[in-house]
C-alpha cells in the first residue's frame, strides 16, 4: 500500500548546495489600497497564501520535475512594510533586484496591488527593461493621490519611471464598467489593454509569439491581480468582480506564463482574507501559486 502523502513544506528549499531558482517573497501592504479608497485587509494574505501552498501536494504526474524544483525554492521572505508606500517599495524593489541579480525567479505575494510598483523597481535597480503583462479588471494608471503612490497607480508609475525600463505594458482582464477612457487610450499608448470578453487563452499565447517573432529578448514581469476573478469564485479580494473571469482560466494563464521562459518575475496581489468565504480565495491564490511554480518546472 502506498503511504507517501509528501507535501510541499515537506520538500520546499531542502537543497542547500545547488543555485536558487525561485525566491518567494511576501509583502504584506495595504496602505496603498486605503490611499486609494479601497477595501483594506490585503496585508494580511501573504503569510495564508504561503501556509496554505505548503498545504499542497506535488503534481502526481510531473512529480519528480516538480520536486527538483521545489527543493530550490528558498522559504519566504516576509518583508516588514512601514506604511511609508514609496519607502516599502523601494525595499521591495531591492529585494526583488538581488534575485534577478542571482538568476532567481522572484515570486512575490502580496498586499495591495501597489507590489506590482516595487516588483518593477526590481529591474530598475538593475537597469533591465522589461516588459509588463498584467491580468486585472483594472487599468492601474491612475495619478499619484497628493503626491502618494497607490494600489491604482503602480503601472503609470512604471511607464513614466525616469530610467526607462518599462518596454511596454499589456494588461488584459479589464472590466468595461471600470476602466475611464482616458485611461484605456494611455495604456494602449504604450503596449495593449484587452477587455474581459475578449479575452482567450490565445490572447494569452499570441501576446508571447509576437515577442518571440519581433527577436524580442526583454523579459517579462508577470502581476496577477485575483479582483480579476469573478466574485463567486474571488469573493475576498479588495474590490470584488461580478463578472469576472473563471477561476479555472486564471490558473491556466499562471501555469503557462510560468512556463515561458522569459517571464523572469511573478507577483499576486489584492487577495483580500478580511472579506473571504471558507478560505475560498486564500485556497485560489495557494493554487495560482503552486500552478506558476509548476509552470517553472516544467520549462
Amino acid at each position: 500500500m502506498a503511504t507517501s502523502d509528501l507535501r510541499i513544506n515537506e520538500v520546499i528549499g531542502t537543497n542547500t548546495s545547488g543555485a536558487e531558482k525561485a525566491s518567494l517573497i511576501g509583502f504584506p501592504s495595504d496602505k496603498g489600497v486605503r490611499i486609494n479608497g479601497g477595501r483594506t485587509g490585503a496585508a494580511k494574505a501573504p503569510e495564508q497564501i504561503f501556509n496554505r501552498l505548503m498545504q499542497l501536494t506535488l503534481h502526481p504526474q510531473h512529480n519528480e520535475l516538480h520536486t527538483v524544483l521545489l527543493r530550490h525554492v528558498s522559504h519566504p521572505h516576509m518583508l516588514h512594510c512601514t506604511g511609508n508606500v514609496a519607502a516599502d517599495q523601494q525595499n521591495l524593489g531591492m529585494t526583488v533586484a538581488e534575485s534577478l541579480k542571482n538568476g532567481s525567479v522572484p515570486v512575490i505575494m502580496g498586499g495591495g496591488h501597489e507590489t506590482a510598483f516595487g516588483h518593477y523597481l526590481g529591474y530598475s535597480e538593475t537597469n533591465k527593461p522589461v516588459h509588463i503583462l498584467n491580468i486585472d479588471a483594472h487599468t492601474d494608471v491612475r495619478p499619484l493621490k497628493e503626491g502618494r503612490p497607490h494600489s491604482g497607480s503602480p503601472f503609470m508609475q512604471a511607464i513614466e519611471d525616469q530610467s526607462g525600463c518599462c518596454r511596454s505594458y499589456t494588461v488584459m482582464g479589464l472590466q468595461p464598467s471600470s476602466v475611464a477612457r482616458d485611461h484605456l487610450s494611455y495604456v494602449n499608448e504604450n503596449g495593449k489593454a484587452v477587455l474581459a470578453d475578449d479575452l482567450k487563452m490565445k490572447t494569452v499565447q499570441d501576446y508571447f509569439s509576437d515577442l518571440r517573432s519581433n527577436s524580442d529578448s526583454d523579459p517579462v514581469m508577470l502581476t496577477m491581480d485575483m479582483d480579476a476573478v469573478d466574485q463567486s469564485q474571488a469573493p475576498g479580494v479588495s474590490a470584488p468582480n461580478a463578472s469576472g473571469i473563471d477561476s479555472g482560466f486564471w490558473l491556466e494563464i499562471a501555469f503557462y506564463c510560468g512556463r515561458q521562459g522569459n517571464v523572469a518575475s511573478f507577483d499576486l496581489c489584492e487577495v483580500n482574507p478580511a472579506f473571504d468565504r471558507d478560505d475560498q480565495t486564500i485556497r485560489l491564490a495557494a493554487l495560482t501559486v503552486w500552478y506558476f511554480l509548476l509552470g517553472l518546472a516544467l520549462r
